[in-house]
């Protein structure tokens, strides 16, 4: 990248103006990067260059608007549960995704959100890692403990506040499990022997169901659906694993076990049901509107388009969740709806705005032959060719507003400047005239050397316009080798050309008019007595387009 991209592109990035622009720094190099925040640390979110800046930012704008979109959705569930330990994976989602996440907004608000909710999560949790810690501990110190009744009484206490506990992270809450599990089932195969010395086997069988069934009974109403299931299996598990006890108490207690464990799982069902029949109710609402998302992704009504989309999301977050199976692609055809349209629109206003710029150029090099053409003495072939320039200036179209009325202003002055000079020099020319008809008048024998001294004057003008003749035809000469490609480019080589040809056949014209004034110099030429009346007479004469020019620029 050229010293001169590197300057065009901080002074692009100077001139941006959005929301968390604060958050970002760009170096020389085109590295845009998110500054650290929170505990988000710095990183490149993109590389930016001179032509593709004005196209990354707003896609980099994009994706913060969908990051933001996660966010809400995620900030709308945080507010609307009670129970925080729930949205732990999620809060740990989001920041995982904010610490890789490309895009450009304000982020602050959303590090800030995350960062207090990963706080309030990580507090909760270790106020239940304490409490299960504790329980850990207790039970630990009952697995030797030949208090058979009230170290059962209190494994069983254990494992009631366990579920009560809260949630902790699955490593730690499974070693605490490990521990209590390995201290319970110390504390039983400790039992289990003790009895099998006073040869109480079956008795053992007894309590240990008992204990399995009691606590089946106790969870038989639970709400905790996914943990009192594991819960139900793991009982079952360990009923498999006792031996057999009295057949009369075996049967009644595997009775209780059953009619325990149908209870919760007809609940179970009965509540999934509901939540089924309300997924499908959501889902049929969703599907209303992504039919309604996709029958507007062809839109050519930009901003009316835009609103109704911006609706149908409210809409789609207001609704609430669909069945797991159908999520995925319901989301999928809502968004490549409105990824459709947004890139359509996209493509549009690019399009319009190249034509701008192009419009721009055509009439920046319009303006520049103005300004080199404004101290021009040619009055009449300069007049023409301003006149061509404002003709080619009323046919290009618009340029980008942020351009202004500066260019228009600074050609349009250009304009003035020049047939401000033309005017002053015609009035120059009927004062001279108006005073050389005084002067013949008084001074009629000196007629001769006026006529030769003008004559002289004449040789030294010609001199003076040939040179500058030749000057301007170089200069459109180069003008040829400089014009940049585009559109008008063809256009204004021909023009230029066209120029050069009229130049040379002008620069002749002054030649032999130089010649033959230098030839007048030798031979005194009898003066006409109309000659004066004949000068006073043009010069009136091109007083009248000067005064139509005027109201035309006025």
């Amino acid at each position: 990248m050229s010293l001169e991209q590197k300057n065009d592109l901080i002074n692009w990035w100077n001139e941006q103006s959005f929301a968390g622009k604060e958050l970002f720094i760009l170096d020389e190099n085109g590295a845009l990067s998110l500054r650290t925040t929170g505990t988000v640390k710095e990183r490149v979110v993109a590389n930016l260059s001179a032509e593709n800046a004005d196209f990354l930012l707003r896609n980099l704008q994009e994706k913060f608007t969908a990051a933001e979109l996660k966010f809400k959705e995620l900030e709308a569930e945080w507010a609307a549960t009670d129970d925080k330990l729930k949205l732990a994976d999620k809060v740990g989602h989001q920041k995982e995704y904010l610490q890789h996440v490309n895009a450009v907004g304000d982020f602050s608000k959303i590090i800030t959100a995350v960062t207090t909710w990963e706080k309030v999560v990580n507090e909760l949790m270790e106020v239940n890692h304490a409490a299960k810690l504790k329980l850990a501990e207790l039970a630990e110190s009952v697995a030797d403990s030949v208090n058979w009744k009230d170290a059962n009484q209190t494994l069983r206490d254990v494992a009631d506040k366990w579920k009560l506990a809260g949630h902790v992270d699955k490593f730690r809450n499974d070693k605490l499990w490990n521990r209590i599990e390995v201290a319970r089932k110390t504390f039983h195969e400790r039992k289990r022997l003790h009895h099998e010395e006073e040869e109480k086997d079956l008795l053992v069988n007894l309590d240990l169901k008992i204990d399995l069934v009691e606590q089946a009974e106790s969870i038989a109403n639970s709400t905790d659906w996914k943990n009192t299931t594991e819960v139900f299996h793991r009982l079952t598990e360990e009923w498999k694993t006792i031996g057999h006890t009295l057949n009369k108490k075996n049967e009644e207690l595997w009775q209780r076990f059953l009619a325990a464990k149908s209870t919760f799982f007809e609940r179970k069902r009965e509540h999934y049901g509901k939540v089924q029949a309300e997924q499908e109710t959501n889902y049929a609402v969703k599907l209303t509107i992504v039919e309604k998302a996709e029958a507007l992704r062809a839109s050519t009504e930009w901003n009316a388009t835009s609103l109704a989309y911006a609706g149908l999301m409210e809409e789609w977050k207001k609704t609430g969740r669909v069945p797991h199976e159908k999520a995925d692609e319901l989301w999928k055809r809502f968004t490549e709806a409105q990824e459709q349209f947004f890139e359509a629109k996209r493509r549009h206003f690019d399009e319009i705005k190249s034509v701008q710029e192009n419009n721009y150029l055509l009439k920046k090099a319009i303006y520049e032959q103005a300004e080199n053409l404004k101290n021009s003495n040619y009055w009449s072939e300069t007049t023409a060719v301003m006149n061509e320039l404002l003709d080619e200036w009323k046919k290009i179209g618009p340029i980008p507003r942020s351009y202004g009325d500066k260019m228009w202003e600074d050609f349009n002055a250009a304009r003035k400047y020049f047939f401000n000079r033309k005017d002053a020099s015609r009035e120059l020319r009927k004062i001279q005239a108006e005073q050389q008809v005084l002067a013949r008048k008084q001074q009629v024998e000196a007629q001769v050397a006026l006529r030769k001294l003008q004559a002289k004057e004449m040789v030294i003008q010609l001199a003076n316009d040939i040179k500058e003749e030749e000057e301007k035809l170089a200069d459109f000469k180069v003008a040829i080798n400089n014009i940049q490609p585009g559109k008008k480019a063809a256009q204004l080589k021909s023009h230029l050309e066209q120029l050069i040809i009229e130049g040379e056949r002008h620069l002749k014209r002054l030649t032999e008019k130089f010649a033959q004034a230098k030839d007048d110099l030798k031979v005194p030429e009898q003066e006409p007595a109309n000659e004066t009346e004949a000068e006073t007479t043009e010069a009136q004469t091109e007083a009248e387009p000067a005064m139509e020019r005027n109201n035309e620029m006025n």
